[in-house]
């Protein structure tokens, strides 16, 4: 069977200075992923799990930065195919906890079929995407998440097209956990983050995280004034209930949405062996060997 977060914390403590690097982030000043990286590095810490036991996969664009920023395994990934490069890794090794980073370009556009497809596997990983509306790293293009009508230089007119709604599509993908928060609420958002990976199933952690300098009209101004708090009577375990919270908030809505107890891929894998292929017996005896040899001959 997996090994929950639980047995994997160490005995000794672990501090934020642990999951700290010597590399400045050369994100803007002001954008909201230098929140969603200290959230990410407070919530590791607060579940004390030991940075050799914790692997980031990022993919391209503002956001794959993300990797290198903090001390653990890191690995940076093609465009679109952070969560490809996740599973591969949680299924080798699935005594690591596995976290998936990405911006709404990388997790909707090249990679939204590999979203789709771990969500409904249930995959045990948490991926966290920043949520920024616009294409940042390549001079501020629409994404997948950008309004009708958002106008760019490639844009000038404004976009024809309807944005995608990553709860939403969570939701009728059957992801297993699926919160949404804001960077400039770093507090909740640690929480949400912790939640995400102590879950055992796929994590969605949707973050909103303003781009201030491509993005003029999705701000921290406006996402203050349009985000709404889901009450403390809020049930997540009701899936009515999430859709009609989604429905009812434009997809605004912060906190736990959706939370549903399934076994996870790995629990459902006959023979799978729930442990690194490192630790496995490689060794092939010699009369499967010469049996195998035989066919040739």
């Amino acid at each position: 069977m997996a090994i929950s977060v639980q047995e994997k914390k160490t005995p000794s403590a672990i501090t934020l200075k642990d999951y700290k690097v010597n590399i400045r982030p050369n994100w803007c000043p002001g954008c909201g992923d230098f929140s969603v990286l200290m959230a990410l590095q407070k919530s590791l810490t607060a579940l004390q799990l030991n940075p050799k036991d914790v692997a980031v996969v990022a993919g391209i664009g503002c956001s794959g930065r993300i990797s290198g920023y903090l001390n653990a395994y890191g690995f940076h990934s093609l465009h679109g195919r952070a969560l490809a490069t996740a599973q591969g890794i949680k299924l080798a090794n699935p005594e690591l906890t596995v976290i998936a980073a990405g911006g709404d370009g990388d997790a909707f556009a090249i990679g939204m079929s590999q979203t789709i497809h771990a969500m409904r596997r249930n995959m045990d990983i948490t991926y966290i995407v920043m949520d920024n509306q616009v294409y940042g790293l390549t001079k501020g293009q629409t994404s997948p998440r950008s309004s009708e009508g958002f106008k760019t230089s490639s844009t000038p007119y404004g976009s024809v097209e309807q944005p995608v709604h990553p709860v939403q599509l969570a939701l009728s993908a059957n992801a297993t956990f699926i919160a949404q928060g804001f960077s400039s609420e770093q507090d909740e958002l640690q929480e949400l983050i912790r939640k995400a990976i102590e879950h055992k199933g796929f994590s969605l952690v949707n973050v909103f995280s303003p781009c201030v300098t491509y993005n003029k009209v999705n701000t921290y101004d406006w996402f203050r004034q349009h985000v709404v708090q889901l009450p403390e009577t809020y049930d997540p375990h009701d899936k009515g209930a999430a859709l009609q919270a989604v429905h009812d908030t434009n997809g605004l809505c912060l906190g736990v949405i959706y939370e549903e107890d399934r076994p996870p891929y790995d629990e459902l894998i006959p023979g799978y062996a729930h442990k690194p292929y490192f630790h496995a017996d490689l060794q092939l005896p010699t009369e499967l060997f010469e049996e195998a040899m035989a066919e040739f001959q």
